[in-house]
């Protein structure tokens, strides 16, 4: 990867941090909202900085896949009555 791709990798990271959930990568994020002009942009950049048409799309397909796993393996909360 060149120096340019990799500063712009590392810029969309910084971006991920200004909001959003902290466990979901910045391209699931720009995924689940591509409808928005904004996020229909980053979408486009973000797959060109991975040389990938559809890495935002495989990244938001993946965080499904974590959250659902995640949701089978934890534990029943106390606070709901169920522990």
């Amino acid at each position: 990867m060149n120096r340019t791709k990799l500063i712009l990798l590392w810029l969309a990271c910084q971006v991920a941090t200004l909001g959003g959930d902290e466990d979901e990568t910045i391209s699931s994020r720009c995924w689940r909202y591509r409808e928005e002009p904004y996020y229909a942009i980053w979408v486009k950049r973000i797959n060109w900085l991975f040389d990938d048409p559809d890495h935002c799309r495989d990244a938001f397909e993946n965080e499904k896949v974590k959250r659902e796993r995640y949701r089978l393996n934890s534990p029943p909360s106390e606070a709901c009555g169920q522990g």
